[in-house]
């Protein structure tokens, strides 16, 4: 595992991922921080659960970080994605970018959001008022097993 991509069961810690990233050159940083929404699709969300196969998981992130310095081989990626129970609000993945100027920041950092969900092994289980279901890809085009109270 890359030092600057991991997965963990703690809070996650902005802060950290973005101190992993800054350095001098960096004229920019830009952190994407991805919390747990109330409502999906008119769905009132209770909490969230994720798991992640960890060793591929965290393979897959540094990964990520080896791409975007291909396509921006200036910038400085670093990625933390969280598992187990989080409630409305936690933050489920923080990444940071920094680069000398700010548009292949946003730019990076956007892509990294969007491989996160296409190649990642993460799974979410989501609660709602009335039943729960595993959620088959973080991009949400296939699901899992509908769970109890969803037909």
């Amino acid at each position: 595992m890359g030092e600057k991509y991991w997965i963990s069961d703690k809070p996650l810690v902005i802060q950290e991922v973005v101190d992993l990233v800054t350095r001098r050159n960096a004229g920019a940083i830009n952190t994407f921080i991805g919390t747990v929404r109330e409502f999906t699709k008119g769905k009132r969300t209770l909490y969230l659960e994720y798991e992640a196969y960890k060793a591929m998981a965290e393979k897959k992130l540094e990964e990520i970080g080896e791409e975007i310095k291909e396509k921006w081989p200036d910038a400085e990626t670093a990625i933390v994605h969280r598992v187990g129970r989080l409630d409305i609000t936690d933050i489920a993945v923080v990444i940071a970018v920094s680069t000398p100027h700010r548009a292949d920041s946003y730019e990076a950092s956007r892509y990294a959001i969007e491989r996160i969900k296409e190649i990642v092994p993460i799974w979410k289980k989501e609660h709602w008022e009335d039943g729960e279901q595993w959620i088959g890809d973080q991009k949400e085009t296939t699901y899992g097993i509908p769970a109890k109270g969803d037909a």
